[in-house]
């Protein structure tokens, strides 16, 4: 897992295996939402799979959820692979009161890529000849 440097002490990231990991501290308030939204867009564009850990999070309202809901659409709008890790119940509460689980999908633990569909077809012959 290759650590990527940021200068933010609430925005760890970290890169292993074509899955990024944005790892998210402190309150995710206003004035915290303002300040990562830019650093978390990046990371969409930048990222084909994109994880965002919220457990570290000490508190969320709802600009916060907000914030994961774009990034959740941005990443589906784009094709990546959006994973929502989450294992705080009070949190778990305010996406299923929001109606935000399908979209936002929170999961207790972080989860490998899935492995890439095996090709078949003229294609698959083309690329792997025998």
């Amino acid at each position: 897992m290759q650590l990527i440097p940021r200068h933010d002490p609430h925005l760890a990231v970290r890169s292993a295996g074509g899955l990024t990991v944005a790892v998210l501290s402190g309150e995710l308030d206003l004035v915290l939402v303002r300040h990562l939204r830019p650093e978390l867009d990046a990371l969409l564009r930048e990222a084909d799979a994109l994880a965002v850990d919220i457990r570290p999070l000490g508190f969320c309202d709802a600009t916060g959820l907000g914030l994961l809901a774009h990034c959740a659409r941005s990443a589906r709008a784009r094709g990546a692979h959006w994973q929502l890790v989450c294992d705080q119940p009070w949190i778990l509460r305010l996406i299923r009161l929001t109606g935000l689980d399908d979209l936002l999908a929170p999961e207790p633990a972080l989860r490998p890529l899935p492995a890439p569909p095996l090709l078949s077809g003229p294609r698959a012959r083309a690329e792997h000849p025998v």
